[in-house]
């Protein structure tokens, strides 16, 4: 390993460690935040709290019940028959197939909540996606004056609790409908059909387009939901939730999921927007752009309610009184897995974090179709990742190879390297002894960077499985033994506290790949024999500043990750070791030096301009 291999690795370090203090800015800023958050509500609660406490406080539920009571007061008039539909008690109806049970509320007609069947929390209870007692879905309608469908207490077209999919059948709809008049009426048929995460959401007006006013141009629609914590690391599974969209150029963008608080305003139409966590997503979609768009999320600041975020988002559908036709949208609610989500287009398997431009080809072209394959013939997950990374290591054999030789090659040339500074001693000679030392290695046949290109040809794959295996929902809830799930941490040992930037936990595979690490880079440092002592901290860099990031950087992550850098670690070792006993250093000398014999003194043409620029500088100096 050369002189510039070494400064590739300082730069990769170094990379590596600013991510590290810039993660822990971002915790420690996190925290004072929170810190302050919470002083500042208690300073409020402090100021409004009574002197003495009522006897009966007012629940949340009671607070709503009142602000509804008081809008049927002042709107109940004004609308007639709609003011009606004020009035009600909350009911549920399930709609489910095999895949899906979607519960719906006759209080707004909305989605109420959603159980993915397949899966299950890190605890082991039903995984509902969000809980309707904080999910709003609304709709303004622009009548005499503007009202929020949300407000109104929907009639189902069915006595029934339970619609769910028999043996054969495809498809099973609900209507829910809104009068406004007497024979005029908002309806919401919610459409679910067999092994789909889909759930087709058509609203139709009928009969309203003397009650709509003519000067509506749109309905606006505001979705909310909390993003609950499903996985057994909460900060880990935080910085993957957040809220997605989709331009209807098709470009694709994420809010900065490490915020406390983020809002944003698109200003361009957008196809769909989904409220996106680590494994699961919830996507509204819409057959006419969105438009007026404004998303974002706030943090709960209550971990006991195990909420990570509160998601928003408000929209505009196009529609005015004219249009005769319904307004179609669809909702997904499943998994994030690549293969599902792009099943159903839209490139809904942009929200799979698995890097961009060359990283997320190597993905989705190499990484995710050799996983998928071996999936499909191995049971265990554990296995599975070590013969992906035999089989990765395989391929980039060739490039090892050529590393290691290059890096030989420049080892051995050394001594000669050496003679030619001790011919060049004077500072002012500095150019012609890099001519003389590049006319060397051109003519031996060895390159300065032939063992740095290798490996930055490896170092896409290497952020390629970064990216993969945090995002591989394959490996959720996926044990290999002692880690119970691949896709969090493993932990040993819990500690009664907790470690900044470190965690409250000692992962065991985090432990083995600095361990492996550091066996790796003591084999890469013996190889630069002299060459180190051109750069004094490479040492301590190399064997123990490295490892000991990446203990600290890697505790938290994915297991199946740490576990595949041990791997990756182990096999690069054997392949070292491996390679040093064909390669004989003397012969290898000698053929250099036979190189240099035979090759002719040609000037290359960065010799040449290395030349002219020294003659340029004897000009001046004699011009002066």
């Amino acid at each position: 390993m050369d002189k510039n291999t070494i400064i590739g690795i300082v730069i990769v370090g170094a990379i590596l460690i600013g991510f590290s203090v810039y993660n822990g800015k971002q915790a420690k800023e996190f925290a004072e935040a929170n810190r302050r958050q919470d002083s500042i509500a208690a300073v409020e609660a402090a100021k409004h709290a009574p002197i003495v406490a009522p006897v009966d406080a007012p629940t949340a539920s009671e607070i709503q019940a009142k602000s509804d009571s008081a809008l049927v007061s002042s709107m109940g008039a004004s609308l007639g028959t709609m003011g009606n539909a004020l009035k009600g008690e909350e009911s549920l109806i399930d709609l489910e197939n095999d895949l899906i049970k979607v519960t719906i509320s006759n209080k707004g007609g909305r989605i109420y909540s959603v159980e993915l069947k397949d899966y299950k929390t890190f605890n082991g209870q039903p995984l509902v996606l969000f809980n309707g007692k904080n999910q709003v879905f609304s709709m303004n309608l622009f009548l005499k004056e503007a009202v929020e469908t949300g407000k109104f207490y929907f009639t189902p077209d069915t006595d029934a609790k339970l619609i769910t999919l028999a043996e054969g059948d495809s498809v099973k709809s609900i209507t829910m409908r809104l009068p406004v008049a007497d024979s005029s009426f908002v309806d919401y048929k919610y459409t679910l059909r067999k092994g789909s995460y889909m759930v087709d959401f058509q609203v139709n007006m009928v009969n309203m387009a003397g009650i709509i006013s003519k000067q509506a141009t749109s309905i606006d629609l505001k979705w909310e939901a909390d993003a609950k914590q499903f996985e057994k690391g909460a900060s880990n599974e935080n910085n993957y939730t957040s809220v997605a969209y989709m331009h209807s150029s098709m470009e694709f963008e994420e809010l900065s999921a490490r915020s406390d608080e983020k809002s944003e305003t698109v200003p361009t139409q957008v196809k769909w927007v989904a409220f996106k966590q680590q494994f699961f997503s919830s996507i509204i979609l819409a057959e006419k752009p969105f438009s007026n768009i404004v998303v974002g999320f706030t943090k709960d600041q209550n971990p006991a309610d195990s909420v990570l975020k509160r998601m928003h988002a408000n929209l505009t559908i196009p529609y005015s009184a004219q249009d005769k036709g319904p307004i179609n949208l669809q909702f997904y609610f499943g998994p994030n897995h690549f293969n599902t989500l792009s099943s159903y287009g839209h490139d809904f398997n942009k929200l799979v974090s698995i890097g961009s431009w060359i990283v997320r080809w190597i993905n989705r072209y190499v990484v995710i179709p050799v996983f998928n394959f071996l999936g499909s013939y191995i049971a265990s997950y554990g296995l599975i990742i070590l013969l992906l990374t035999l089989l990765l290591k395989g391929v980039l054999m060739p490039l090892t190879w050529k590393s290691y030789l290059s890096s030989a090659k420049m080892r051995v040339l050394k001594p000669e390297v050496d003679k030619i500074g001790l011919k060049y001693p004077k500072k002012e000679d500095a150019m012609k002894k890099q001519q003389e030392v590049m006319s060397l290695y051109k003519r031996a046949g060895a390159s300065p960077l032939g063992g740095c290109l290798p490996m930055l040809l490896q170092f896409p794959i290497l952020i390629a499985m970064f990216q993969f295996f945090p995002s591989s929902i394959e490996l959720r809830q996926e044990s290999f033994l002692w880690a119970t799930d691949l896709s969090s941490y493993d932990s040993i040992l819990q500690l009664p506290f907790t470690i900044p930037m470190y965690g409250d936990h000692i992962s065991l595979f985090t432990l083995l790949m600095a361990v492996a690490l550091f066996f790796t880079s003591r084999i890469s440092y013996a190889q630069m024999g002299d060459t180190s002592t051109q750069m004094p901290g490479m040492k301590f860099m190399m064997l123990y500043m490295m490892p000991i990031m990446m203990i600290v950087w890697f505790n938290n992550y994915s297991a199946g990750l740490s576990y595949y850098y041990f791997l990756s670690n182990m096999v690069t070792l054997g392949q070292t070791l491996i390679i040093r006993r064909f390669v004989d250093e003397e012969a290898l000398l000698a053929k250099l030096r036979e190189n240099v014999k035979k090759a002719p003194a040609k000037k290359s043409k960065f010799q040449q301009r290395l030349e002219d620029m020294a003659r340029r500088q004897q000009d001046m100096k004699k011009g002066k």
